[in-house]
């Protein structure tokens, strides 16, 4: 079994893949070819954003979206300790100070009911993450960012594809990050992102940085870097986006098909009511991890952890937590176990990592685990109590 199945999305799709890249083969234009606008103008429709620039990688997006901005050494971003370390290294990277806001521990998002008191006169922009395919709770951010005269910046590298009350991740806020890295719901065969906003001084402003500043061809009106996206990786998503809105309802059934084999007996990060997730990943919470890692290891099925340290604790990082602690992300990286996920995950194989994954469960102790209760709360609005031995049940103690 595969974590992320990109053998059979490869054998899916391979015709149009292979015409893809043989064009731009054919045409020899490498570096901003056809295909970077037509990619843009195809990703900007999809999302309802205004303006789409691609770049080299979702690392990239962040760090041009921040310079675009202005965000300079001595102002402050607020985001998330809980996320790939990307997200606070970009902010590291134009001099300015990640400020760190503790997470929802249903969902593993920014809590946004957290962030004001974290607001300074230095901070200039929040950066909340859509954690493994779901958006934070953006209604609520952009309105604090308004009262404060804040940007806001979504972190959308997992979330291509959801949705939040009715719009589409990437254009929920100034600037829309995503990343096209192989493993994500709609991805390239390298490196590779997107930046999205409704701003034309901003977009002009992101295709100058990305082009190491320049307005016109050695003409250079600001500090850039070298972020363009490549031509045959546009290609590559290009082809995939073709059947993209098919492998986002498949991935979503693969997560309704966890959803029912689980229920109750081991709790799953939840999908809010008011919004979608592309479920890049599916995301469970489990006491014992490495010993049932292990076990699922030796069964066959391959597993993740998104992610084993929080980012103020990592050693590059721990200077940013001055004393103060995230609880809820802390408990989080201690217990989070994605499973595997892809659009051609059958019904069969979510069965096999079930059952497996609760056998594993089930040695910690207790070998009573109770039977699913068809008459309780679905996962998707708030996770159950766990009753499973080896299930993390402490930290939804503080679930909103």
């Amino acid at each position: 079994m595969e974590f992320i199945d990109l053998k059979s999305q490869y054998l899916a799709s391979r015709e149009l893949i292979n015409a893809r890249i043989q064009a731009v083969l054919d045409h020899g234009q490498y570096i901003m070819g056809p295909e970077v606008a037509e990619l843009e103008q195809h990703l900007a429709a999809w999302t309802g954003a205004r303006h789409c620039i691609t770049v080299s990688s979702g690392t990239e997006a962040l760090v041009i979206s921040l310079m675009a901005l202005g965000v300079k050494p001595g102002d402050e971003v607020i985001t998330t300790p809980f996320s790939f370390i990307a997200t606070a290294e970009a902010v590291l990277l134009v001099g300015a100070t990640p400020v760190f806001v503790d997470v929802e521990s249903a969902t593993g998002n920014i809590d946004a009911r957290l962030i004001a008191e974290r607001i300074t006169p230095r901070t200039r922009a929040i950066i909340p993450v859509s954690l493994y395919g779901q958006p934070a709770d953006m209604d609520s951010i952009n309105a604090l960012a308004e009262r404060h005269g804040l940007a806001v910046i979504e972190d959308a590298a997992q979330s291509f594809g959801a949705s939040y009350r009715g719009r589409k991740s990437c254009a929920l806020s100034t600037i829309g990050c995503t990343s096209f890295f192989p493993s994500k719901p709609l991805g390239c065969y390298g490196d590779g992102g997107a930046l999205f906003t409704d701003d034309a001084d901003l977009a002009r402003a992101m295709r100058e940085i990305r082009v190491h500043g320049q307005s016109r061809r050695y003409v250079h009106t600001r500090l850039g870097v070298g972020g363009r996206m490549d031509t045959l990786q546009c290609a590559v998503v290009l082809a995939k986006l073709e059947s993209f809105e098919w492998e986002l309802e498949q991935r979503r059934r693969a997560a309704a098909d966890y959803d029912a084999l689980l229920l109750h007996q081991l709790p799953a990060l939840a999908v809010r009511h008011d919004r979608t997730s592309a479920y890049a990943q599916y995301t469970v919470l489990v006491d014992d991890r490495e010993r049932v890692r292990a076990e699922l290891d030796a069964a066959g099925i391959p597993t993740a952890v998104h992610y084993p340290l929080p980012i103020h604790q990592q050693p590059a990082y721990t200077h940013l937590a001055r004393g103060e602690s995230y609880p809820v992300a802390e408990a989080l990286s201690r217990t989070v176990l994605s499973l595997p996920m892809s659009p051609f995950l059958s019904r069969a194989d979510a069965e096999q990592v079930v059952q497996a994954l609760l056998r594993a469960c089930h040695r910690t102790g207790d070998e009573s685990a109770a039977a699913p209760d068809s008459t309780s709360t679905p996962a998707d609005s708030q996770p159950g109590a766990a009753r499973n031995p080896c299930a993390a049940s402490a930290i939804f103690a503080s679930s909103p």
